[in-house]
């Protein structure tokens, strides 16, 4: 039992809750500060809500508060979640989504500014942030995430394309409920929110690694040790100035890895040659982390 206790990961599941706490703050800063006061609506789960939640003064007389919609959309998914992801994935996207309802619940709605162009940009950046943060340390904000990685495993559709029929949506659903300039104004703040996210959250980015050196071993055992990649290796390599003979090494990494692979070459061989192509296309098997 001591064991057990001992090999339980304590400092990542509390970096996790602490990485939930920070998105939920940013996430109910983006929707109570820019998106609701400009009437702009957020992409994935959180857009849906605030669509369910204009939609609830029209149908039922009152508004049920974005807090309320964007967590009841979230619980048929945690079902779904728990038996076609993984149950630890589904526990921390519960607890980020629950905290994230809580926040917007409670912090009060502003208007800091109604020019919706302000509101786009600065809700999108700030959500963007929030959501680059959460994936960079593996948290999941729910909703959209959900479904996305469920319908990649059944149809093999990528998960960036399920996003833009989704965000698709949304917009369509924007113009029609306010006036079609604020489906733009939502465009703008989902491309925003993109393109904050993307510089945040780099593990999806692919580089191509050619090293030359003349210690491999130590070199493919550091790497294949510490960073579960793979390497294809061309032997006597032939240097044009001195005609020394070397190894050449090629590996694909993600540019998360970078500063690893980095350490990795310093200490095993700094005099290396290294040269790295940026956001390279593959086919074929990539080692990535499971969500789980």
């Amino acid at each position: 039992m001591k064991k057990k206790i001992e090999e339980w990961p304590h400092h990542d599941y509390a970096t996790r809750l602490s990485v939930a706490v920070v998105y939920a703050f940013l996430a109910a800063i983006a929707v109570n500060f820019f998106y609701q006061p400009g009437h702009i609506y957020s992409s994935g789960a959180t857009g849906f809500a605030q669509i369910l939640t204009t939609l609830s003064h029209r149908v039922v007389g009152f508004t049920v508060p974005v807090s309320i919609t964007l967590f009841l959309i979230n619980v048929p998914l945690f079902f779904l979640a728990w038996f076609k992801i993984g149950h630890k994935f589904t526990i921390f996207t519960f607890i980020t989504v629950f905290l994230t309802s809580f926040f917007i619940h409670i912090i009060p709605q502003t208007t800091l500014t109604k020019d919706p162009i302000i509101c786009a940009i600065f809700g999108g950046a700030i959500m963007g942030v929030g959501i680059g943060f959460a994936l960079k340390n593996g948290l999941s904000s729910g909703g959209l995430d959900i479904l996305s990685i469920t319908i990649r495993k059944r149809t093999g559709t990528s998960v960036g394309s399920i996003s833009i029929i989704f965000n698709v949506l949304i917009m369509l659903m924007a113009g029609i409920l306010f006036s079609w300039q604020y489906m733009f104004y939502s465009a703008l703040a989902i491309f925003m929110s993109g393109k904050l996210t993307d510089a945040l959250y780099t593990k999806q980015r692919k580089m191509q690694v050619m090293i030359v050196t003349k210690c491999p071993e130590r070199v493919i055992n550091a790497i294949q040790d510490q960073m579960r990649r793979g390497i294809t290796i061309i032997n006597e390599a032939e240097g044009a100035y001195k005609h020394d003979k070397q190894t050449v090494l090629f590996t694909v990494v993600t540019r998360f890895e970078l500063p690893l692979l980095e350490s990795i070459m310093r200490e095993n061989d700094p005099d290396a040659f290294v040269s790295i192509s940026e956001n390279v296309r593959i086919m074929g098997r990539f080692y990535e982390e499971s969500m789980d």
